[in-house]
């Protein structure tokens, strides 16, 4: 059975919060076109595997600050969970170990 590990408050609420943005990060980008510049899109069926997109008004500017704003905080909120000081009390598997239990504690169980 895994060991239980005591993490501090403020290193769960950085890993929540990381879980947060990259969550609004990404349904944000399901909403978005593909391109980020005015494309007038395209079809390549004679690849092994065709593609294709339609053609795009790309991101406004608001769209593009979201995402930079979204992405800033991602890198600092990474930053803040990979440099916590609690790394230093653990060495070896036991570091990888809580690494792992700490990225996937809020998830839903298997069934």
């Amino acid at each position: 059975m895994a060991r239980a590990y005591d993490f501090p408050t403020d290193l769960l609420t950085a890993q929540e919060a990381l879980h947060q943005v990259a969550h609004t990060l990404s349904a944000l980008h399901d909403r978005l076109p593909w391109s980020v510049e005015p494309h007038p899109g395209f079809s390549d069926p004679e690849r092994w595997r065709p593609r294709q997109r339609p053609a795009t008004d790309g991101w406004t500017e608001e769209d593009q600050a979201e995402v930079r704003q979204l992405r800033a905080r991602q890198q600092e909120l990474s930053i803040t969970v990979v440099t916590h000081p609690f790394w230093q009390t653990l060495e070896g598997p036991d570091l990888v170990t809580a690494r792992m239990m700490l990225k996937h504690l809020n998830d839903a169980p298997a069934a």
